[in-house]
């Protein structure tokens, strides 16, 4: 995408953000009696009908919960209008990119005078009698036929679409949308996540920094961190992390033809199984470039991995670009797996995956499906990141189904991916406590809490905050007192029960939102299953991370735990998501990453230099970015690849 198409995408985003809540703070106040300067009078006036006072209800609620978070009643409404214009923007703008890609039939490119609305009246032509002659409730039907797949944006439960925009506001989004100028966009996979980077626009950022020199906040922390990873960045640390893994694992025999980016030495060569390196009496300090380069390198052995085993994280995905390519690569990686006589089975089935797969197209039919449900994991401290990447994912999915000519009747459904969000579990302390003592046994209540405590400050850490170990030991000492003391009457001393405590408490979740207290039990299960499936991802170990993390200062909030866990690497934020991607790989995986290139000659990064870098992970390749690589990010940047020891 050019400068100039990006510019228009930049000014269309702030012109439809500014219209939405415009428009949705115009309906709190005119209509449902919420008042921006704080203001929520008591009851619905006698203007609203049956169906618009249950509206008031739910939006009611559903600032509550914000407030619950610790905000005030004023900016839990201003967050509320943020979240409702981006979810309806977004919503569009994925119309638009499904219409794109033939996965719609035109519904919103030329508003109510769209083919398939058109379809959809003749179908149903009482449809005239609505205000607007049925074209909402069209909308809506198709938000339901695609929350079947995408609830993360789709789902009409969410608060944040209660509001829709009246019908002069409606007209004018889809007339911007509709420019000529962004014509070429939308078919473009990376369009969603302009989007999600241009909703906040640079006089935000600016007056943030000129505020606070360091993020106040999470929102300030992500919001000072959007930047635009280039593809060939992307390209550059997926080929020489995953790439170089899959490369070795298949001993050079392998994608070559696919990653463009990958550093190999002329003269590499493969070891076997317990072979190890011939000692070399050549001092490598007379040798010229040319000879360095063309020495004999020995690649020691890797053992084969089936795909399906291969875990790749994002620990601060953003809209997913690192994710979306390393897509691309998995798509070759399982089919060379198939090909492959004596490829490595499956660790849950103990099968191959030509056992599983019998031919190449019954592969390519579950392939999608498989990638999202495996391999790809993403984490944000924004929940708008993660709703933008969980649908970028899904629509490279569908793009893999056409390319495979794959008829849609034979997809199979694609209902989760692994992208989480980073933030503080349920605020509402009255709901912690009914939930928490409706589980059974009252052990698993304990630990509910425990989490809900320790997950205070996800919103600002991220997956800095060490949580996989803090449950631990609560499990630990939990699981201590019960066998000592005989707390309970119920056996759970079996290791089975504690590894599953998470799924049990999430089980519990879903009936306890069904239960009376409508938007407010469904917001609390929603955000407590989230802080479960964020610690779950974070116990769990990886082949690849690949990251552009936030840099310089940490959240003023978490000051004292962030130094206090990370006292190597507590003078940049960057340098800590290092050190924390390093730990969660596992032996000999690589991480990726593009950051500040300061971390290689300031003083003040000795530490990460010789206590995490060389001691932990070395190099294996460096680039030396210089400036203007990040869009607007005034850093000079290195892209580097480490592999863990």
């Amino acid at each position: 995408m050019d400068q100039d198409t990006r510019n228009t995408l930049q000014r269309a985003t702030q012109q439809i953000r500014n219209l939405l809540e415009t428009e949705f703070a115009e309906q709190l106040e005119g209509t449902y009696d919420v008042l921006p300067d704080g203001t929520i009078l008591p009851d619905a006036g006698a203007h609203l009908d049956a169906q618009d006072r249950l509206v008031r209800q739910k939006l009611v609620d559903a600032i509550a919960h914000i407030e619950s978070g610790g905000k005030s009643t004023r900016d839990a409404i201003e967050e509320y209008l943020r979240q409702a214009a981006f979810t309806i923007l977004n919503r569009f703008v994925a119309l638009r990119m499904l219409e794109a890609r033939d996965l719609l039939q035109q519904c919103v490119s030329k508003g109510d005078d769209s083919s398939g609305f058109k379809e959809f009246c003749g179908l149903a032509p009482g449809l005239s009698a609505l205000p607007d002659d049925g074209y909402r409730l069209y909308l809506e039907c198709l938000c339901d036929e695609l929350s079947v797949e995408i609830k993360v944006l789709f789902d009409r439960r969410d608060p944040t679409t209660l509001l829709w925009p009246r019908r002069s506001a409606l007209t004018a989004m889809l007339d911007v949308l509709a420019q000529p100028e962004l014509a070429s966009v939308w078919a473009e996979d990376e369009t969603i996540g302009w989007v999600y980077q241009y909703f906040n626009g640079d006089e935000e950022r600016t007056q943030m920094r000129a505020e606070s020199q360091a993020p106040r906040n999470s929102r300030e922390l992500a919001v000072r961190n959007q930047f635009f990873t280039p593809r060939y960045v992307v390209q550059f640390l997926t080929d020489n992390t995953l790439g170089r893994t899959w490369y070795e694992m298949m001993q050079g025999d392998t994608l070559l033809a696919h990653l463009d980016y990958l550093v190999r030495r002329p003269s590499e060569v493969f070891l076997a199984e317990g072979e190890s390196a011939p000692e070399s009496d050549t001092d490598d300090s007379e040798l010229s470039q040319e000879e360095l380069l063309n020495k004999t390198v020995h690649v020691p052995f890797r053992n084969k991995k089936d795909p399906r085993d291969l875990r790749i994280l994002d620990p601060a995905c953003g809209s997913g670009h690192f994710l979306l390519y390393t897509f691309d690569l998995l798509i070759t990686i399982y089919e060379e797996a198939w090909a492959d006589a004596g490829a490595a089975a499956f660790t849950e089935t103990g099968a191959q995956l030509r056992a599983d797969y019998e031919s190449l197209e019954d592969l390519r039919c579950a392939m999608p499906e498989l990638i999202l449900r495996h391999n790809l994991h993403g984490v944000d401290i924004d929940p708008r990141a993660a709703q933008i990447a969980a649908l970028a994912l899904w629509m490279r999915a569908q793009r893999a189904y056409n390319q495979f000519e794959v008829d849609r009747a034979q997809r199979p459904p694609i209902t989760q991916t692994h992208i989480v969000v980073a933030e503080p579990m349920p605020g509402d302390a009255e709901l912690v406590d009914e939930f928490a003592a409706s589980l059974q046994p009252a052990v698993l209540g304990d630990l509910f809490k425990k989490m809900v405590e320790e997950m205070k400050l996800a919103g600002e850490l991220g997956s800095l905050l060490k949580i996989e170990e803090s449950i631990a030991k609560a499990v630990k000492e939990a699981e201590e007192a019960h066998r000592k003391e005989g707390l309970f009457a119920e056996k759970i001393e079996s290791q089975d029960f504690w590894d599953t405590a998470d799924e049990k408490i999430v089980a519990a979740l879903g009936g306890f939102a069904a239960g009376a207290g409508g938007v407010r039990r469904q917001l609390f299960a929603g955000d407590a299953a989230q802080g479960v499936a964020f610690i779950e991802l974070m116990r769990k170990r990886f082949d690849a991370v690949l990251m552009n993390p936030p840099f310089g200062a940490g959240s003023k909030r978490a000051k004292r735990v962030f130094e206090a866990d990370y006292p190597r690497t507590k003078n940049d934020v960057y340098a800590a998501f290092v050190e924390r991607g390093i730990a969660l790989l596992h032996k000999r995986g690589g991480l990726g990453a593009i950051t500040s290139r300061t971390g290689f000659f300031l003083k003040s990064f000795q530490k990460w230099r010789e206590e995490i870098l060389l001691k932990d992970a070395p190099p294996v390749v460096v680039a030396d970015l210089g400036h203007g690589v990040m869009d607007d990010a005034m850093v000079e940047a290195a892209a580097y690849c480490l592999e863990a020891i």
